[in-house]
């Protein structure tokens, strides 16, 4: 039996997953996707909390973009309040997306605003 989209990207995201840990030093980068929106969080597995988070919902600064642009722009702020906090480099968790389109541009941006990868 043929599986669903929604059951291939769970398995490619365990597959990802079971080698991609975010430590204490180097946090974990989870992107997530809908349709409409794109949200990015920065987490840090060893203590299981969310240190820093964006996203395209309800952000005036991406009004009147088309979604790559709106990713990049989230990506931008996502660095800027990561380095804030003190966080200088990542592990990037496509979380099953194919890197491309609106992935691609949210890790673009967030390198271009001084995120390691």
């Amino acid at each position: 039996m043929a599986l669903s989209k929604v059951e291939k990207r769970a398995k490619i995201k365990r597959r990802i997953r079971k080698n991609i840990f975010g430590t204490t030093e180097q946090p974990r980068l989870s992107v997530f996707r809908s349709n409409k929106e794109i949200y990015a969080q920065i987490i840090d597995d060893v203590k299981g909390v969310t240190l820093v988070a964006s996203s395209s919902y309800k952000n005036k600064s991406v009004e009147g973009k088309n979604k790559s642009e709106q990713a990049a722009i989230v990506g931008k702020e996502l660095a800027e309040k990561a380095v804030k906090a003190g966080v200088s480099a990542v592990v990037f968790d496509r979380n099953g997306y194919q890197y491309h389109g609106r992935v691609k541009s949210l890790a673009d941006g967030a390198r271009e605003a001084g995120l390691k990868f």
